[in-house]
């Protein structure tokens, strides 16, 4: 174990949570949409899916990532 402050945070932040959890539910609603045919769900899935890789960094420079001024 490493008692070094150098610790990169491992992504344990508002902006890494809320970018994984955005992808996760756009990836499942993407293959909803698609195993099941319903078009609109697939179309709402991508855009989940596309908005969330943006996500985290705006997230970290608005103060939310883990060196941020924000806390959880």
């Amino acid at each position: 174990m490493s008692e070094s402050q150098d610790e990169p945070g491992h992504g344990n932040s508002v902006a890494a949570w809320s970018a994984v959890t955005l992808a996760i539910l756009g990836v499942s609603a993407l293959t909803l949409g698609y195993l099941t045919g319903m078009t609109i769900v697939t179309y709402i899935g991508a855009a989940l899916s596309v908005v969330s890789i943006p996500l985290g960094p705006i997230m970290a420079k608005l103060g939310y990532g883990v060196a941020g001024k924000s806390k959880k």
